[in-house]
């Protein structure tokens, strides 16, 4: 493996918000999900789906929805007093939490129910851990799966940004509108398509912030 090339792509990926009206094709939508399905997880689990939202009605449909309950959480803000607050929150997270809209590809991450020969017949009998922790392992291995979605998607030419604004917002209502298994879990959402931007690279954390080193 050539690292270089590698580090090329890792440090080449941004987040972008804006595309321009070019194509996706189902074959590289396929393509990007094949190299998701790589990804590690624990005891080989694989607690990962996809949803590719390719209509774009059906994108600013879920646009909508999101913009819904944000106004209605900002309502709610303003009657409690917190009118400061309730007008940041559609004047400039509202935009943020809806930048999908003009992507021409919507992917929807799901985690699934974590199972595996560990759990069956020596977790679960012994009440090893909460029940809460099984849902997280299935988020923490489908977050694996979304950087390998991007790292390819990226590699192919093409622009992502995750985000979670319809999941915190809007779950319940996204759930319904593309008919989610109660059992899946919604991770985050992932914009794709052809970048009408170029953003520079943002500030990182230093190595030796972020790293101890135990010898």
């Amino acid at each position: 493996m050539n690292y270089e090339a590698f580090k090329e792509v890792l440090l080449g990926r941004r987040s972008i918000r804006r595309f321009t009206e070019q194509h996706v094709s189902v074959e590289d939508v396929q393509e990007i999900i094949d190299c998701a399905r790589y990804a590690p997880s624990d005891t080989n689990s694989q607690t990962w789906q996809f949803i590719a939202v390719m209509n774009k009605a059906k994108i600013k449909e879920i646009e909508q929805l999101t913009w819904e309950q944000l106004h209605l959480k900002a309502s709610a803000a303003d009657e409690k007093g917190l009118t400061k607050e309730a007008r940041l929150l559609t004047k400039s997270f509202g935009p943020y939490a809806t930048a999908f809209s003009d992507a021409p590809v919507l992917i929807i991450c799901l985690a699934t129910p974590y199972t595996s020969k560990f759990r069956d017949k020596i977790f679960d009998p012994i009440g090893f851990v909460d029940e809460k922790v099984w849902a997280e392992e299935g988020i923490k291995s489908s977050c694996l799966a979304s950087q390998n979605l991007m790292l390819a998607a990226h590699a192919k030419g093409l622009a992502t940004c995750p985000m979670t604004g319809p999941v915190l917002l809007a779950q319940d209502q996204l759930r319904a509108y593309l008919d989610i298994p109660a059992e899946s879990q919604i991770n985050m959402v992932i914009s794709l398509g052809h970048p009408a931007e170029h953003p520079g690279r943002l500030p990182r954390k230093e190595v030796d912030e972020i790293l101890r080193i135990v010898d």
